[in-house]
């Protein structure tokens, strides 16, 4: 099943999307918002469903489905915290500032609390006041859950795995540093994220959702060309099941918490770091990576963070090369 807000007041309309994202199908009968199904899910999820497996018949009133009228799945959350699974992003980035890499960070995830009060919808600009910030765009995978109990096991926290969906996770990296030697965590260099424009069922997925990691290249386009091509099950060494168990560890979690993976980040065949999509590579899932990657091989950063009219497309495809939750498809405003 996949779902979607179409942009409606703060937290937009729920419909149902068909499977080829073609189409959709009206939910507010069943919930007016996705927030509204997700504190109901056991009841309403069996109702979506069937409208669901309704749209794909052909048997109820449909629309067709335009991802410019789409809102982020939610428009806003309770919660979004973004942890950082993919470690070889975190060693490429730390080795090119020489930093020692702590040994903990290969067995204990780093997660930080994000703002949730508003996301971008999958085709609005992304707003850049000052370029000398270093807006980034950052892809990567996302789960929303149902209520988890304080400190629940990964296996519990599995189960409570609603929807998974992608997300550009902006980042303006020459506040970062600053904001980090406050040791007090980021803030103003974590603007609004982008949200794909549908959200799929564990179900739905079939053999690319295993073993708490969605399976697939995840797909990042700069300025038209190709960036990144990262596997998403691949070298990811925390699974979504235990990001979210380690982010309920002293908390519970309401229903509607996003948690993030972090950005999608691949190794080289031959174990180094990743090389460019144009030499054969996988690609980066953000400049950051690259320019440290640059950083590591030639000792200068060369290329540059996002400016206005840069445009950034992330989505990740089917057998048949459709987008399974649509495309984030954003402009730097």
């Amino acid at each position: 099943m996949k779902l979607a807000s179409l942009k409606s007041g703060r937290d937009g309309r729920l419909v149902v999307v068909s499977n080829d994202l073609a189409w959709y199908a009206d939910a507010a009968h069943i919930a007016p918002t996705l927030q509204a199904a997700l504190d109901d899910w056991d009841r309403l999820s069996v109702d979506l469903e069937n409208l669901a497996t309704d749209l794909e018949h052909e048997v109820i009133p449909r629309e067709r489905f335009h991802e410019r009228d789409a809102a982020s799945p939610l428009p806003r959350a309770y919660q979004w915290a973004d942890g950082s699974a993919y470690v070889n992003h975190v060693a490429l980035v730390r080795q090119a500032r020489n930093a020692e890499m702590p040994e903990s960070f290969w067995h204990d995830p780093l997660m930080y609390q994000g703002g949730s009060d508003g996301f971008l919808g999958p085709r609005d600009p992304i707003p850049l006041a000052d370029e000398s910030w270093g807006c980034d765009m950052e892809a990567e995978v996302v789960v929303v859950t149902g209520d988890v109990p304080l400190g629940a096991s990964r296996e519990q926290a599995l189960a409570a795995i609603r929807l998974i969906g992608l997300t550009n996770d902006v980042s303006l990296r020459n506040l970062i540093p600053g904001e980090l030697a406050k040791g007090f965590g980021f803030f103003q260099s974590k603007p609004a994220s982008a949200m794909s424009p549908v959200f799929v069922t564990p179900e739905s997925l079939g053999e690319r959702w295993k073993d708490g990691k969605l399976h697939g290249a995840l797909m990042v386009d700069l300025n038209g060309k190709p960036f990144g091509r990262a596997d998403a099950g691949v070298d990811m060494t925390f699974d979504f099941g235990t990001l979210v168990a380690h982010a309920a560890k002293t908390r519970a979690l309401g229903a509607g918490t996003i948690i993030g993976s972090g950005t999608v980040s691949n190794r080289d065949a031959a174990g180094g770091p990743g090389k460019p999509v144009d030499q054969g590579g996988l690609g980066y899932s953000c400049i950051a990576e690259v320019r440290t990657v640059e950083t590591i091989q030639s000792g200068k950063a060369e290329t540059p963070f996002l400016k206005s009219g840069d445009s950034v497309r992330i989505w990740m495809e089917d057998e048949r090369h459709h987008p399974i939750f649509g495309v984030i498809e954003q402009t730097v405003d």
